[in-house]
């Protein structure tokens, strides 16, 4: 029978694999011209959601059903003390999310927003990533 830690590493691996799907998807996405690159961001947000859903998992701090960067960073902060600085720019993928997923006024994202949409989603991976290395294998932190 699986503990409680074995049951939460395999949720946090759980979020990073759909967070690391995202991620993929954004980046292929970018890799030839399109109408827009809306789709870009809407990926590289997701992506960058889950993997702080992850980190926040690991380390037992409830998050509510939002698409808020922000949000999921200010929850971090208790834990976390320095991640918020680290990731304050990364908010700006909120709006991918979900606004531009719908029909609005407005320009759609250009090919130069969509690669620093990308960047931020990569800044935010590398970071999780790095936090979780150990107790992905088994450790503790």
């Amino acid at each position: 029978m699986r503990g409680p830690e074995e049951t939460l590493r395999d949720l946090v691996r759980h979020w990073l694999l759909h967070a690391e799907e995202d991620f993929l998807v954004a980046q292929e996405l970018m890799e030839r011209d399109r109408l827009s690159y809306n789709p870009v961001g809407f990926h590289a947000q997701q992506s960058a959601e889950k993997f702080l859903k992850a980190l926040l998992t690991r380390h037992g701090v409830a998050f509510p059903k939002t698409h808020s960067i922000r949000i999921l960073l200010e929850l971090a902060i208790p834990a976390l003390p320095d991640l918020y600085d680290r990731l304050q720019h990364a908010h700006t993928l909120t709006p991918y999310g979900v606004e531009i997923r719908y029909p609005r006024e407005g320009p759609r994202l250009n090919r130069e927003e969509g690669a620093e949409a990308v960047r931020l989603a990569t800044n935010v991976r590398t970071e999780v990533l790095s936090r979780l290395d150990e107790y992905l294998r088994g450790g503790r932190t």
